[in-house]
């Protein structure tokens, strides 16, 4: 969901082997020391260029958030509760902890990390893997290992992409002090962004690219395309208790969180896209924070073109390092997040095949060749206008959003369909991860349809039942 307080989500951790770790002192992405120089613009460019990689270095690393709830009442997961989580979590299968101010606020293992979102949706970001069959195991594996403790405790996890019962107010904050500041913000710039902090999950899968061009195609491909994982993963139809008129609550409550770093990004079907356009459009963002001995300064709506001219008011007189454009960087939300690889995050949380599911689309569509290059003149010809009409009706509409004169289900099977070439010809056997959302898109039935229908039917007109018939 946020992913603002390490430097790279799945692809860059604290520590790699458990066997060579010490304790871990912060969650803060890197620790930045003061730089009394100016950064050059091209030091940013390159750094983005350095994420370039050849075919046989590309690597699959997947996020998905979920739901910890009691099962007494359904509330949510305290903090206390969390903390023992992933205590046990240490003790008992050997993860190493992420320490904030003393308390608990994470842990790693083999280059994979759970950590805490604002509200204590629970994140697994995996390592860098190989294969999808490599991550669908570390998921498997990771889902192992919470339940065996969460059923001691009392506790279960749901995989949806919105919060189906609970108002803001009920519904704990995890102590990281960047998280008081974030909640104080987000309400002058959006009128959802406590929404997305405290009560929706995703899945998303972070991807290489092979040159400038390469990135380019990808990105344009991941941003027109979002819509269709929007389309197919929708699971958050209700809110506080009732159905919202969205299949997807959360697709629609990023259309209107912080419009200075969300969106669609049109720039990038311009002709002039490049490493170099991205990071122009970034240091247009406005700041969050600066990490100095072990705080987070605050620099909420400050510049950081003026940073780049030692003119920031947080810190007069300084100028930023590497370390400091890569928190920038990760405090910019758009569909498609371009850093050292990019990030598909347009899919809400979901059950555990779905989690799977959503890297092997992807993989599918832009790791192979011919996929890729279908995919690109799939939507090779959809206007800025188009795209931001998808984008925001999708979320609502699904899989029946009309597009074109025809449901926007066709397109989706289209997807799917060069998704599964796409894996057939990488030759890793992943096709059969795409077996669900290939029935979704040929029933245009999605997870949140079939929630709808049960809370109509079965459930009496109550989202109680879901805790209980979807935890994972």
């Amino acid at each position: 969901m946020l992913s603002i307080w390490r430097s790279s989500g799945s692809f860059s951790l604290p520590c790699g082997n458990k066997r060579s770790c010490t304790k871990i002192k912060s969650n803060a992405p890197s620790v930045s020391e003061k730089r009394m120089t100016p950064l050059p613009k091209e030091d940013l460019v390159t750094y983005l260029q350095s994420g370039c990689k050849p075919r046989n270095k590309w690597r699959i690393g997947t996020e998905h958030e979920k739901l910890g709830f009691n099962l007494g009442d359904n509330s949510r997961m305290t903090y206390n509760q969390i903390e023992v989580m992933l205590r046990k979590l240490e003790s008992r299968f050997g993860w190493v902890p992420i320490i904030e101010g003393g308390r608990y606020i994470g842990v790693t293992y083999e280059g994979q990390s759970v950590t805490l979102e604002p509200g204590g949706q629970f994140e697994l970001s995996g390592a860098p893997v190989e294969s999808i069959h490599t991550t669908c195991s570390e998921v498997n594996s990771h889902l192992y290992q919470v339940k065996a403790i969460s059923e001691e405790l009392g506790i279960g996890f749901l995989g949806v992409g919105f919060d189906p019962k609970w108002t803001l107010s009920q519904i704990p904050m995890m102590p990281k002090g960047r998280y008081e500041l974030m909640k104080a913000y987000m309400p002058t710039v959006g009128t959802m962004g406590l929404d997305m902090m405290f009560r929706t999950c995703t899945v998303q899968v972070n991807l290489d690219f092979e040159s400038e061009k390469d990135m380019i195609e990808k990105f344009r491909i991941g941003l027109a395309l979002q819509p269709v994982a929007n389309a197919l993963f929708a699971t958050s139809p209700f809110k506080e208790g009732k159905p919202t008129g969205h299949l997807s609550l959360r697709g629609h409550v990023w259309t209107d969180v912080d419009k200075s770093r969300t969106g669609g990004l049109p720039f990038v079907f311009e002709d002039n896209m490049s490493f170099e356009r991205y990071v122009d459009y970034a240091m247009d963002v406005p700041m969050y924070f600066v990490y100095r001995n072990g705080q987070y300064v605050d620099a909420l709506g400050q510049s950081w073109r003026d940073f780049m001219q030692g003119k920031l008011p947080a810190l007069p007189g300084e100028y930023p390092t590497l370390a400091d454009w890569a928190n920038h960087l990760t405090t910019i939300f758009p569909e498609v997040r371009l850093k050292k690889f990019l990030e598909m995050r347009g899919a809400d949380g979901g059950p555990w095949r779905m989690l799977c599911a959503l890297p092997a689309l992807w993989v599918g569509l832009i790791y192979e060749p011919q996929a890729q290059a279908e995919a690109l003149a799939l939507v090779s010809d959809w206007t800025a206008a188009e795209r931001e009409y998808l984008r925001v009706e999708v979320p609502r509409l699904g899989l029946k959003t009309p597009f074109r004169g025809r449901p926007f289900q066709e397109v989706a099977k289209k997807v799917v369909s060069i998704a599964k070439g796409g894996l057939d010809r990488r030759g890793y056997d992943e096709v059969s991860f795409l077996n669900r959302i290939e029935v979704i898109a040929e029933t245009g039935k999605s997870q949140a349809d079939l929630l709808l229908e049960l809370y109509e039917t079965k459930w009496h007109r109550s989202v109680d039942p879901l805790y209980n018939e979807f935890m994972y």
